[in-house]
């Protein structure tokens, strides 16, 4: 999305309703490999101001696939793009660049943005482990960016806990 050194592309992202019908949908339908799961309590979200999410995670061919269902705080950025209806809804929500390398890799990143023209709408972190903020570029391609980094360690616990098509050689 953004033609930078160390960024790449990472990740794509739907926002659900029902995340075990969602990922019941993706396993079913698009042959997803299963998901990790996990809600995002540990992070910012213990503060009720901050969004509260469950989030599923599955690998397919280096590309990560995101489900995230919004389930309380300020969860609008997430739950703005669901519909009214009955019934389960997934949504595209967004892609994310994951910017690789050290720390100094992602300020050089995070500097490197316009914010007049990529507004910042969510950011946060975990740490040194983990860094992040969305750009809203709705009116530019209809959805949100992620700018993500993630510590060697914690991009490696990712890598164990998250399902992979295909599977890692044993």
């Amino acid at each position: 999305m953004f033609a930078r050194i160390n960024a790449h592309h990472h990740q794509l992202a739907y926002i659900t309703n029902d995340l075990d019908q969602a990922m019941k949908l993706f396993e079913r339908t698009y042959q997803t490999p299963g998901f990790f799961v996990f809600t995002n309590a540990g992070t910012h979200a213990a503060n009720a101001d901050e969004p509260q999410l469950r989030i599923a995670l599955a690998n397919v061919n280096g590309v990560e696939i995101e489900l995230i269902e919004p389930v309380g705080g300020r969860d609008a950025l997430f739950r703005e793009v669901l519909p009214h209806s009955p019934g389960l809804h997934v949504v595209f929500h967004h892609v994310a660049i994951r910017i690789d390398g050290p720390l100094e890799n992602w300020h050089a990143h995070a500097a490197s943005i316009d914010t007049d023209t990529h507004k910042i709408v969510f950011h946060g972190e975990m740490g040194d482990m983990l860094r992040y903020f969305y750009t809203d570029e709705r009116a530019h391609i209809g959805h949100y960016v992620e700018h993500v980094w993630m510590s060697p360690d914690l991009l490696g616990q990712m890598h164990e806990a998250v399902p992979r098509f295909p599977p890692p050689l044993s």
